[in-house]
């Protein structure tokens, strides 16, 4: 199963304060553990939100929205895509992670949808069609 493990956002990580070279150090290491198990597909931190803009859907009208964005708990600093057997494994993973803030953090895991959770509606036609965008993507991304 996927799962994306999401590192919440601190004061101090909207702020735009840099982790220090031992956490760096630390969160490099780790890392290397999640790739040498074969359970880190992707990962990255995110610059804060007052770079960032949020589109606003409602029917067929757009609105953007530029940043910071309130609520500093409900944003995201940093990410993970995991391949794990369970939930139970990515919970096991997560507990062995540096404190990715320098003071209280939290880290939120979710797994994805996959295709057979969307039953019939999603036919075979649109699963090849899935499947061939996600070749492209990948190899976009090589």
């Amino acid at each position: 199963m996927r799962v994306m493990v999401m590192v919440k956002a601190t004061a101090e990580s909207e702020a735009g304060e840099m982790p220090k070279e031992q956490l760096l150090a630390d969160m490099l290491a780790y890392n290397e553990q999640l790739v040498k198990a074969g359970i880190m597909l992707v990962g990255d931190g995110l610059r804060p939100s007052n770079t960032g803009k949020r589109i606003r859907f409602q029917g067929d009208k757009r609105t953007v929205i530029d940043g910071p964005f309130a609520e500093t708990k409900e944003l995201i600093a940093g990410f993970w895509v995991w391949q794990v057997r369970s939930m139970e494994e990515a919970v096991e993973w997560a507990k062995r992670c540096p404190n990715p803030m320098e003071g209280t953090s939290e880290i939120e895991i979710r797994p994805f949808f996959e295709a057979e959770d969307f039953g019939a509606e999603f036919t075979p036609e649109l699963r090849a069609k899935e499947q061939r965008l996600r070749q492209e993507a990948a190899a976009l991304s090589q």
